[in-house]
């Protein structure tokens, strides 16, 4: 069955922290963390390969967010740290059917297969 199920959302103030997780099926080689703000159009946080190695990250989350998977629990997660007002939204996961995709797209919401439902963030100033 091919279901995806986010977690771990809420609503906390600025220069909070949360941990968003996402289990189920497909748990593929290529996951990713997306969001979308009202009124705009979802973009890409942050994605991994595999081995939990590599890692990608939009230039907005950088030093702030991290990625990680746990492939025995098949199981993602994006710890949020020093969150902003701007960071506010629907938090979806995603997975790539087929591999790998190249870095260069790897943030690109077009390549995934596979979506949840999305967990919402709301962060107050």
């Amino acid at each position: 069955q091919v279901q995806l199920v986010e977690s771990g959302g809420g609503s906390v103030q600025a220069g909070g922290s949360l941990r968003l997780s996402c289990s189920g099926s497909p748990f593929t080689y290529t996951m990713a963390w997306f969001r979308q703000a009202p009124g705009k159009e979802r973009e890409g946080v942050a994605a991994i390969y595999n081995l939990g190695i590599t890692k990608f990250y939009a230039d907005s989350v950088k030093g702030r967010f991290t990625i990680a998977r746990d492939n025995a629990k098949k199981t993602l997660y994006l710890d949020m740290n020093s969150l902003k007002p701007e960071d506010t939204g629907m938090y979806y996961c995603a997975a790539f059917q087929d591999g790998r995709i190249p870095s260069w797209r790897v943030l690109n919401s077009d390549e995934y297969n596979y979506w949840g439902r999305g967990t919402q963030v709301t962060v107050s100033s």
